[in-house]
């Protein structure tokens, strides 16, 4: 009965994205490590075989608030850190041409990379042509339904095993945590990190569990490439600043797709403050028309190509 009841629970708390939830707190089991974050107190999580060891941070200065509204777009080059990520991932089996999803409901096919899969559905125009390439190189990853991807997750229970009912994955081990199976199942290289879900303002809470899930990553040998959102200039709620000063400290790439929907009609947001623009999916891929390069959703969709393109071609170079 109790176990009737907590899934009906979760599957309730999941029916809309961007409604705050309740924190539910990663698994702990043995044997552990401690895990010291640069702004919040130590918490422990569990090791488990085949993981690097947490690789240590790199102490950084403070970032201003509001430094992600002029920062970069998508990364212009990548650390010595990420090399050494890669060359560790690619040692242990990683595979170069997979990328991963861990996120919420702005993540999710179709909405979310998938029509780049389907050439008929998506177009470059001269502009970002270049693109192609990579669309190429990570065929199939793009429409993959990703196992720690889903409305309602978060950065927290994406690091908890009680989650995994909700995708129902046959894949995942008991006990296993949605990011961990699915890094362990899919074997990307890389990994898109997008968590809009700030409960409610409570940024200590949402910078603490963001940082173990970076570190969770990292020690899987696998690249985070982490995401800052749109966000309206009065927004009571900034999860902005929080993410650039984790990509910082953590030396990860980022996606600052906050910044590009700065440039556009209300943030790129429709009149929620929360979803962008438009809710559809035809049309969102379509790089060559104007009018299509003013919504949300059209930019989100290109400028995250353009942050895994540069990664990608920034650790193989």
């Amino acid at each position: 009965m109790k176990k009737y009841l907590l899934i009906v629970t979760l599957i309730i708390v999941l029916g809309a994205c961007g409604t705050s939830i309740t924190t539910l707190a990663p698994s702990t089991r043995t044997p552990s490590i401690t895990i010291t974050s640069t702004t919040t107190a130590s918490e422990t999580r569990t090791v488990l075989p085949g993981e690097t060891q947490i690789l240590p941070l790199t102490p950084s200065s403070t970032v201003s608030p509001d430094a992600w509204r002029s920062l970069p777009v998508f990364p212009l080059s990548v650390s010595q850190r990420m090399m050494e990520v890669f060359k560790h991932g690619l040692g242990r089996g990683r595979d170069p041409s997979r990328l991963s999803k861990i996120g919420d409901c702005q993540n999710i096919t179709p909405y979310f990379l998938a029509a780049f899969d389907s050439p008929s559905n998506y177009r470059l125009g001269n502009q970002y042509e270049t693109l192609q390439s990579t669309i190429d190189h990570f065929s199939g990853s793009w429409s993959r339904k990703s196992i720690a991807t889903h409305g309602g997750f978060n950065a927290a229970t994406v690091m908890n095993p009680n989650w995994i009912i909700i995708p129902r994955s046959p894949e995942c081990d008991k006990g296993e945590t949605p990011s961990a199976c699915e890094l362990r199942f899919y074997n990307p290289s890389f990994a898109i990190i997008s968590m809009e879900e700030a409960w409610s303002g409570d940024l200590s809470k949402y910078d603490h569990y963001l940082r173990m899930l970076v570190e969770f990553v990292l020690s899987q040998d696998v690249i985070p490439i982490i995401a800052t959102r749109a966000e309206l200039p009065d927004s009571s709620i900034s999860i902005n600043a929080t993410v650039v000063q984790v990509a910082y400290d953590y030396q990860v790439p980022l996606w600052n797709f906050g910044a590009a929907a700065a440039n556009l009609p209300n943030n790129g947001l429709s009149k929620d403050g929360f979803h962008l623009t438009p809710g559809t999916v035809e049309g969102n891929y379509y790089f060559d028309d104007p009018a299509r390069m003013e919504l949300g959703w059209t930019i989100r969709n290109l400028t995250a190509l353009q942050s895994v393109d540069a990664v990608f071609h920034g650790v193989t170079k």
